[in-house]
């Protein structure tokens, strides 16, 4: 998945945080870094579902958080992460597909999980999950219930946002 070259780096948000941005090469290699981390079939997973979803939101831009807890590429309308639709969040126990604004997400075959007040997710064993109707319908649901819409020409840009110090592992450990 190719994207365009930029890179720019602003300072640090919280303690042991780097807020970064960086739209280039650079960036997937250090995107391979962070998938990398994680069990070879994690590996495998998310670099699947990252393919679907880049062919299914061609134009949403890649907002990238290595953070304490999760691994997150949310896929949105702009650079501002109050406009994501849907992101990929992976740790040691595995990959889900969350919606941010799942709430509020029409879900009648109840396969959102999650109690918050705004985002729900659904975990996934395969990127053939992705194709399931269900799944489609809440994809495109949370397109239309965006804030900003989708562009309609061109492509995304894949952007490292934030990179924590320190993070949970990535992988289970083999006890």
């Amino acid at each position: 998945m190719s994207k365009p070259s930029v890179v720019m780096k602003v300072s640090a948000m919280k303690p042991g945080m780097k807020i970064t941005r960086v739209v280039s090469a650079d960036a997937e290699e250090q995107l391979k870094s962070f998938i990398d981390k994680f069990a070879p079939h994690n590996q495998a997973l998310i670099r699947a579902v990252r393919k679907v979803l880049g062919k299914r939101l061609p134009t949403a831009n890649e907002l990238v958080y290595d953070n304490y807890n999760f691994f997150v590429i949310g896929y949105c309308s702009s650079e501002r992460p109050s406009d994501c639709i849907v992101s990929i969040a992976a740790g040691a126990n595995g990959v889900g597909l969350s919606f941010y604004r799942g709430a509020s997400l029409p879900d009648p075959h109840q396969i959102l999980l999650g109690s918050g007040n705004q985002n729900r997710f659904i975990r996934i064993e395969s990127a053939k999950t992705l194709a399931r109707p269900e799944v489609e319908t809440l994809i495109a649901a949370a397109i239309l219930q965006g804030k900003t819409p989708l562009p309609t020409s061109g492509k995304g840009n894949l952007i490292i946002r934030a990179i924590s110090a320190k993070q949970r592992p990535r992988s289970k450990s083999a006890n």
